[in-house]
């Protein structure tokens, strides 16, 4: 079969990609690094379909000398002449270029951000640093499931601390408190920094609000003193979006950090060798941020600046959707068999809920109908694999506004789909991130599923033709006459086994 012959008539994206328009790129330069990030279209759940990063370190020595460093400049322009070009490549809609402190702070910025605006050809916003707390808390909101507590974006130049609840956004501060310049002001002493560091941040009044509640961390620094954080526990994900440390933990672990030289660290190689001299100023701020805040917890935050910009971009009915649903809406479109399915399998398994006297809370409610979407992600798989590429696609897919239990939820409800409601038999690692009432809930799901695919056969258009709820204490499904020949050994099986998680009677009731 040829090339053309594969072409399906009339589609715009290629085989794989939404229609959601063209791709839009952002170009992020910071103080430490020069990032290009192109995603799939301005959507409530972006995609990024390429990212890179040049380390460039434009903010290094900036406080003691006032200028950036002209090799730096000259590694920022080459990254920045790459950038376009692939962003010419990808055929790109439109081009973002910001920059931050470092540029911000020069003497010489604004000569590089001309030059800058000349290789890129866009105009370049120069982000004061209350805008870019804003733009930080933005992106959080944009990839949190009701956001509650306070941002701090940790660069190589400052740190940002904002304020987010809700959609709610509050007064920004910006310190001089990044990697790069505490570096530059400590002499490289960690003592010094340290001392720096616990003048400057009682002076943030954000802190004083941030006990008992959440403290988002943004910034590469951070992300990858998360990265050591999961080696350090042996945790089974490496999904780093919402991973959270429990304070207490944390402290141990930063003062760990802070007297362990970086090379006997435990994953370091993942590191690169630039950043990796700036773990120790990331772990003293965050461990003075956790002396001072006392937050509940700190959740690691993939999201920042850039997707903050995205978000308000978009128009008003878009940015009350749910991330979450909208990624597992995406998914469904582009792996499943029939996607129209997916909102039935919502509503078919809306009703059994609502008779069976669950007592789901909404958020449950929340995770089943992103499990129903992705329920049939993983069908052109071998059988035998099912289960398991479905749970692996799920728990480490882009999915955002989910914590790591929702997440061991998701996949172990495909799993059970696939293989059955044995607990024994399922991931060990993704049952220890899942509570006892989540597993519950995911083996329920799964035996739904296991009823409706042999019903359904995945196809759009049958499951509102049947019913399967609870009744007088039995679980009973309704199947119309024209469907009754479907009732064989492989339906009441199925049904039997989700009788008996529910420890209930089942009937199957024709017309």
């Amino acid at each position: 079969m040829d090339l053309a012959t594969r072409k399906s008539p009339g589609r715009v994206a290629a085989p794989g990609r939404l229609e959601v328009g063209r791709p839009i790129a952002i170009v992020d330069i910071g103080s430490n690094s020069v990032r290009l990030v192109v995603y799939e279209g301005l959507t409530r759940a972006p995609m990024p379909i390429y990212n890179e990063k040049v380390l460039c370190g434009l903010g290094r020595n900036v406080v003691s000398t006032g200028r950036l460093d002209e090799e730096a400049v000259a590694r920022a322009l080459k990254a920045l002449a790459r950038f376009k070009i692939l962003c010419e490549t990808i055929r790109v809609g439109e081009t973002l270029v910001l920059a931050t402190a470092a540029a911000r702070d020069a003497q010489n910025g604004p000569d590089f951000l001309a030059r800058a605006e000349e290789i890129v050809g866009r105009p370049i916003e120069l982000l004061s640093g209350a805008r870019e707390a804003q733009l930080s808390a933005l992106g959080v909101l944009s990839g949190f499931h009701r956001p509650d507590g306070i941002v701090g974006d940790l660069g190589g130049g400052s740190l940002e601390l904002v304020e987010v609840e809700g959609t709610t956004i509050g007064q920004g501060v910006t310190l001089p408190l990044g990697g790069l310049a505490l570096q530059d002001l400590s002499d490289g002493s960690p003592k010094k920094a340290q001392r720096l560091v616990r003048e400057a941040l009682p002076r943030a009044p954000q802190l004083a609000k941030l006990k008992g509640r959440t403290f988002y961390a943004v910034g590469g620094t951070w992300r990858n003193l998360a990265r050591l954080h999961m080696a350090e526990k042996a945790y089974p994900l490496r999904v780093m979006h919402d991973y959270r440390i429990d304070p207490a933990d944390g402290i141990a672990f930063l003062e760990m950090v802070e007297r362990t030289p970086a090379a006997a660290l435990k994953e370091i190689d993942a590191v690169s060798d630039a950043r990796r001299p700036l773990l120790v100023y990331g772990a003293i701020v965050l461990e003075e941020i956790i002396r001072l805040g006392r937050p509940k917890s700190v959740a690691i935050s993939a999201l920042g600046v850039r997707e903050g910009i995205l978000y308000e971009r978009l128009d008003d009915e878009l940015k009350p959707l749910d991330p979450l649903i909208t990624a597992s809406g995406d998914f469904n479109l582009l792996r499943a068999r029939s996607p129209g399915h997916g909102d039935e399998l919502i509503a078919w398994s809306d009703r059994f809920f609502e008779t069976s006297r669950i007592a789901e809370t909404p958020d449950e409610c929340r995770l089943r109908h992103a499990a129903c979407l992705l329920a049939d992600i993983g069908w052109r798989a071998h059988p035998d694999y099912r289960g398991e590429q479905s749970l692996n696609l799920i728990a480490n897919g882009a999915f955002v506004a989910l914590d790591h239990p929702g997440r061991a939820f998701l996949a172990l409800s495909s799993y059970f789909r696939h293989e059955g409601l044995s607990v024994e038999k399922a991931s060990a690692q993704l049952k220890g991130l899942a509570t006892p009432r989540l597993i519950e809930l995911a083996r329920i799901l799964g035996g739904l599923f296991r009823v409706a695919y042999p019903i359904s056969v995945a196809m759009e258009g049958v499951l509102p033709k049947t019913a399967l709820i609870v009744k007088g204490g039995k679980i009973v499904l309704s199947l119309p006459d024209d469907m009754a020949d479907l009732a064989g050994e492989r339906l009441t099986g199925r049904l039997k086994q989700l009788g008996r998680v529910l420890e209930m009677d089942t009937r199957i009731q024709i017309g």
